[in-house]
């Protein structure tokens, strides 16, 4: 996508990170700018692409075991990102075709690929709605949401690779402590996070481009992914990096090559609420 594509309402003067993520998983919806400081990322971290890559497996993974294993018949799926098949609500119908899914995202980009992420079953139900973590209450008294989710019967909560760009100055524990005192007991959260723990000088200099391309990141350390994680049972193997997160032979994305920690540099996790 060139910049003279540009969508009303899409800012192309400086790069994005869900166009990035687009990049780094081979997909074609950025904008030159978006290429540049992803190919910026990828010469200091190569191992970028095998991350996102990971990312996207865990969330199949995490997907499928709480629609087959806990029962979940409805998603929130904040920070969607540009729609990238199999989507998360192609993933829960495949197991369950009455799963209902609602995406939220703030970048205008997202919303112009919406109609990809509302293909539902007949059984289903989706949706897409324009939304900030940073105003969960916002998001959760959305009428889109209320057509589609009952917050009375459990809800996974979905945060792919999100919450890294919620800073601690942005409250990111309170912000999903909120979002989780709306669902009731039996919800989820599945979450992934970015992590220097394995190689922080590269994830330093991650850290850099990215904020100097007007996104504030923070990356965390374990001990800090699992505090998103306070007051919910933890699904085994507890906060993993992304592919020893219950890994499945029979999984699309299965790597040709033996992977790292370093590489992948993703904590997961999955857990219940009581």
């Amino acid at each position: 996508m060139s910049n003279t594509h540009a969508a009303r309402g899409i800012d192309t003067s400086r790069p994005h990170s869900a166009r990035m993520y687009d990049f780094y998983l081979g997909g074609k919806d950025h904008f030159d700018i978006d290429k540049q400081a992803a190919e910026t990322v990828a010469a200091a971290y190569p191992g970028i692409f095998v991350c996102a890559r990971e990312n996207r497996a865990f969330m199949h993974r995490a997907t499928r075991v709480l629609a087959q294993e806990h029962g979940i018949r409805q998603w929130l799926d904040i920070g969607t990102g540009i729609p990238t098949e199999p989507n998360l609500h192609q993933v829960a119908q495949s197991v369950v075709p009455e799963a209902r899914v609602v995406y939220a995202d703030n970048d205008p980009l997202v919303l112009k690929y919406a109609e990809r992420l509302m293909r539902s079953t007949p059984q289903g139900r989706t949706t897409y709605i324009e939304a900030d973590v940073n105003n969960p209450e916002g998001l959760l008294s959305a009428p889109e949401l209320a057509q589609i989710l009952d917050l009375n019967r459990p809800v996974a909560l979905s945060l792919n690779a999100l919450m890294h760009f919620v800073t601690d100055a942005q409250d990111p524990y309170g912000i999903v402590g909120r979002l989780l005192d709306a669902l009731p007991s039996g919800s989820a959260l599945a979450l992934s996070h970015c992590t220097p723990d394995f190689d922080p000088p590269t994830w330093q200099k991650v850290t850099d481009i990215y904020t100097g391309a007007g996104t504030p990141v923070q990356f965390r350390s374990q001990k800090d992914v699992a505090r998103f994680f306070d007051g919910l049972d933890l699904l085994d193997p507890g906060v993993t990096v992304g592919h020893r997160w219950r890994p499945d032979l029979s999984d699309k994305d299965e790597p040709t090559q033996p992977l790292t920690d370093a590489t992948v540099s993703l904590w997961t996790g999955v857990g219940i609420k009581p």
